[in-house]
């Protein structure tokens, strides 16, 4: 099986837990705060991790406190990058999970974020058969350098999470990304924002005619809804007491690229990326033990 090329950022996830999110000037107390590996890319590189598919994480790792923390923290976890260390300090991201459970991002961007081209020369395409990448690293001023790797590499089966950064990302760039036909997974607000559409179901097939690949779209505890141009349907989702939704999204596309290197089709991905995200959903911050993976997936 070729492997999974995963481009994007490796963070440190600073996760505060309190009652609310404060107003101009009002105090609050932390309940609780921990620390742990984040980012949107090496998020779903551990989710394909946990399904043992092979992949390599194209990650970025610099200075700094962040940096420290990163690089020891993959260390541990026996994952390395193929990456030069930049001359300049990682980032973070504050994630404040309110009682609800509900998240709001706070990130500083550094070193993780930015691509450059002889970086991609360290590749073997010929292990390579797919690619991810999210909207973080496409908006930044290197977006441009992976967008050009992956028109030269047009064999590649792209998977496109853009995340709110869709409506901020050069409309020059989602139109580049659009003609590689990329398989698109985005969220409800996402999808009808961008396309100026009604329904969920308007939107899937809006996109799907520009991309003439599969959509899916994410629709939280309701589940997924997908249009492949040949079908479409909507995946009910999996009950979850919700503790943080920090994760979540990625772990669902990590799960459905996962699922469909191992051969499964469309609606049995989604159906079991639905479930791991709600065992996400479940847990404190954004990733799964393994322990936790394998209890879920001997239920499957």
């Amino acid at each position: 099986m070729k492997k999974v090329l995963v481009i994007g950022s490796t963070v440190v996830d600073v996760i505060i837990y309190l009652d609310h999110l404060p107003k101009t000037s009002e105090d609050v107390h932390v309940l609780r705060q921990t620390m742990s590996l984040g980012g949107c890319a090496y998020n779903v590189s551990d989710m394909i991790r946990l399904f043992e598919v092979p992949y390599t994480l194209f990650s970025p790792v610099g200075h700094g406190t962040y940096g420290h923390f990163v690089r020891e923290a993959l260390k541990e976890k026996g994952v390395t990058t193929p990456l030069p260390t930049p001359d300049q300090d990682n980032g973070c991201c504050y994630c404040f999970v309110e009682a609800s459970g509900e998240r709001t991002f706070i990130c500083h961007h550094g070193a993780e974020y930015l691509f450059y081209p002889e970086w991609f020369s360290l590749l073997d395409p010929d292990e390579i058969d797919s690619v991810y990448i999210c909207g973080l690293e496409i908006e930044e001023t290197t977006g441009g350098t992976v967008v050009e790797y992956l028109e030269n590499h047009p064999a590649y089966q792209i998977y496109f999470a853009p995340g709110p950064r869709i409506h901020i990302i050069s409309g020059e760039l989602i139109e580049r990304i659009f003609d590689l036909s990329p398989i698109l997974h985005l969220n409800e607000t996402e999808a009808t924002t961008f396309t100026g559409a009604s329904t969920v179901e308007q939107a899937a097939h809006v996109l799907y005619e520009r991309t003439k690949n599969t959509v899916i779209v994410t629709l939280g505890e309701h589940g997924a809804y997908y249009d492949d141009g040949t079908h479409a349907a909507h995946i009910p989702g999996v009950k979850a007491n919700q503790v943080d939704t920090i994760g979540a999204g990625d772990a669902h596309m990590g799960a459905v690229i996962s699922r469909l290197k191992q051969g499964a089709s469309i609606e049995q991905a989604i159906a079991d990326a639905n479930r791991i995200c709600a065992a996400v959903v479940e847990t404190d911050g954004a990733l799964l033990t393994r322990e936790r993976f394998l209890e879920l997936t001997k239920k499957a």
